[in-house]
């Protein structure tokens, strides 16, 4: 639930250097990393959403209360899953780690002037970012001192009651509340109401007193959003509260983070490939899981127990790549999700197309429609435990007639037309939870509403209609992997013309106009999510080698291990979580029960779900990778492919298959092969591939 980063007010996570940009390198805020503390609470590589959180400002000082603010240069960074070090030129070493529901702090503060007076300061009307219109102000706010070390404190932020516990270890160190950089002088409380941002001034609480020279200090905030008493017991839950050798509490928090991470970053190996392209694996890996932030029993929204999961920011970015990954890695916390999923949508009446720890009305629909659904379908095909799959599939079948979705119910078509394309999938998603309910009738009305995908094409341009669309335009749009791409194809005019078209948004050589002459039309390297899956549409034409070509020039030329070393906004893991299936040599079809298979970036490797594993092995595998990773030339093509020992004609698998355990061997070469071409991944129109795809 809780993140924890260096503060400059920089965009996007308050780390950094620049100002927000849509585009090309952004101005920069900072000619230096720098930091005027540690905030709490971030988005994960998202866009402009102007919600940033950065909560509650921790700085530790050497000099008065005026100087807050003042941002320190950062050196010797370290940092890994867990734990972030910095050493600020103000001499203090800085150190940090989280647990589910906590932070732990820990400064050690260097001898001579000011260290017998030194003050670590929590500011609580922190919030946002230094960008216009970019800071976040709260509507309420209180502090209460308690015992010494002790006090809890609460903001009203975006409709949500964000409560901390602070404890700390700090013999011989006041502890004072503050207000507008002043002391409040005997004061044990202060009650703020009616907050405005053209009147807030700053206040918080701060401890000083006398710092021994090596020795750390600790900070720990629990927090909760149902209140300060639940932040207490997280804290003492989560960091080993009073009674527990609280002294300890930072390393112990650290130790059972460290452990986390590791459990869930083990379940997938990869072996060979250069040391630069395995970092650049692990850190895709790592960004992947951030987020979403599972909170159990904190929603600030409704009572009770149960799974709260937020900042799915947003399912537009997510549900293609990371959420499988998710499912795959940890199926688990895959349930827990679609639970929460489904009791936004008992209490607020929709699936959301994203989430964040907020009250509002800005749930991002304007990115797509029914995407849930998606995420609910793949969950029900793979027997994901725990989930009420009756009453899914009653939200589901009424949230497709939310928004846009009368719309198409009475016309066939929406615009923008990408919704056409979300809703029609939205449906079939949900024929599939109704057939394997038994609801057979359902899933037949369902069926027919699918098949008005069709409506959304021009036969005549074998792409999307002109409409508008969200970060993109119809070429971008128009090789979505749909649940009847052979009739797709069709519409476009076959396998020569879809493949033309194909080529044409690629840029192959020899490829015809079109694309390249529009504006933006082009693929330009997995910098927008609907070309995340455009590369595996060749799968379906018979051309996996196409697919192969394009997917490892990504991996190559877009990936890499320094700053800039992503094609565009993470979102939320969305890209990172592209980056690892398309080493693996596997995309997840979402919302299928498929995966596609290609070439991976490394000779072997696999994957842990629950008790089974999967494993990917090569031969022939020629080890001519780029440092970031990705073949860049040699054995990228596959010649022929077995599954569990049996001939594989077909270049994919159920992913039922690669979540139950098993084997994929795949044999490579330097040139491009038949394997693929003649049997060509399902379709809703012909042969089903069930879970035996050998001939």
């Amino acid at each position: 639930m809780v993140s924890a980063v260096a503060y400059s007010g920089a965009y996007p996570t308050g780390y950094g250097l620049y100002d927000i940009s849509t585009e090309r390198e952004p101005e920069r805020l900072h000619d230096r990393y720098e930091a005027s503390g540690f905030t709490h609470f971030q988005q994960s590589g998202t866009g402009a959403i102007r919600k940033y959180y950065n909560y509650l400002r921790v700085t530790p000082m050497l000099g008065p209360l005026d100087e807050l603010g003042t941002a320190w240069a950062l050196h010797d960074e370290e940092a890994r899953p867990g734990y972030y070090g910095v050493r600020l030129d103000s001499g203090i070493r800085c150190e940090l780690t989280v647990g589910p529901k906590t932070a732990v702090h820990r400064y050690t503060f260097p001898g001579g002037p000011g260290s017998d007076d030194a003050r670590i300061v929590l500011d609580l009307s922190c919030g946002g970012l230094a960008i216009p219109h970019g800071r976040t102000v709260p509507l309420r706010g209180s502090i209460e001192l308690l015992d010494p070390g002790q006090a809890r404190a609460q903001v009203m932020v975006e409709g949500v009651p964000l409560s901390v516990a602070v404890e700390a270890e700090l013999p011989g160190w006041r502890q004072m509340v503050w207000y507008d950089h002043r002391l409040v002088e005997g004061g044990n409380r202060l009650d703020l109401e009616s907050i405005r941002r053209t009147t807030v001034r700053p206040f918080g609480l701060l401890f000083r007193g006398p710092a021994d020279p090596g020795h750390p200090v600790e900070i720990r905030l629990g927090f909760s959003l149902r209140g300060q008493e639940a932040a207490a017991t997280n804290l003492g839950r989560d960091a080993g509260g009073a009674g527990a050798g609280r002294v300890w509490s930072f390393d112990r928090c650290l130790a059972a983070t460290e452990a986390a991470w590791t459990d869930v970053l083990d379940r997938i190996e990869v072996d060979g490939g250069t040391d630069e392209q395995r970092a650049v694996f692990a850190t895709a890996l790592y960004h992947s899981l951030i987020k979403p932030c599972f909170a159990d029993d904190e929603s600030p929204f409704w009572g009770g127990p149960g799974p709260f999961v937020f900042d799915l920011c947003t399912m537009w970015d997510i549900y293609k790549t990371q959420l499988p990954l998710l499912f795959a890695v940890a199926p688990d916390q895959g349930a827990d999700l679609l639970n929460a999923l489904t009791r936004v949508c008992e209490e607020e009446g929709n699936y959301p197309i994203g989430y964040r720890m907020a009250r509002g009305a800005d749930r991002f629909f304007r990115q797509g429609s029914a995407l849930a659904h998606t995420a609910l379908a793949d969950g029900f095909d793979l027997g994901l435990p725990g989930v009420d799959w009756e009453l899914a599939l009653v939200l589901m079948h009424d949230d497709l007639l939310r928004t846009y979705g009368e719309e198409f119910v009475d016309h066939g078509v929406v615009h923008p037309i990408s919704h056409t394309l979300d809703l029609a999938y939205g449906y079939h998603c949900t024929a599939r939870v109704a057939r394997g309910l038994g609801d057979e009738a359902l899933a037949r009305s369902m069926d027919e509403r699918a098949a008005n995908w069709a409506n959304a094409f021009d036969p005549d341009t074998g792409l999307l209609h002109d409409s508008t669309f969200y970060e993109g335009g119809k070429w971008n749009y128009s090789f979505r992997l749909l649940h009847d791409m052979a009739a797709r194809i069709e519409l476009a005019g076959g396998d020569g013309a879809f493949t033309d078209l194909l080529d044409r948004f690629f840029g192959v050589d020899g490829a015809g106009g079109g694309a390249a002459d529009e504006p933006n039309e082009r693929f330009e390297g997995l910098n927008n999510e609907p070309d995340m899956e455009a590369p595996y549409a060749y799968h379906y034409v018979g051309r996996p080698d196409r697919t192969a070509e394009i997917v490892h020039a990504a991996l190559t030329g877009c990936f890499g291990p320094g700053r800039g070393g992503l094609p565009g906004n993470d979102d939320s893991g969305g890209l990172s979580s592209w980056y690892v299936w398309a080493s693996l040599g596997l995309f997840p079809v979402a919302g299928q029960n498929l995966f596609l298979v290609s070439s991976p970036a490394f000779p072997r490797s696999s994957i842990r779900i629950g008790d089974a594993t999967f494993s990917i092995r090569t031969s022939g595998f020629a080890d001519t990778t780029s440092a970031a990773g990705g073949l860049t030339g040699g054995a990228r093509y596959v010649q022929q492919a077995w599954l569990d020992g049996l001939p594989l004609d077909v270049a994919a698998i159920p992913a039922s298959r690669v979540h139950g355990g098993g084997e994929l061997q795949l044999h490579l070469g330097p040139t491009p092969s038949k394997w693929g071409r003649d049997r060509r991944p399902p379709s809703l129109s012909t042969v089903q591939l069930d879970d035996n795809p050998n001939p």
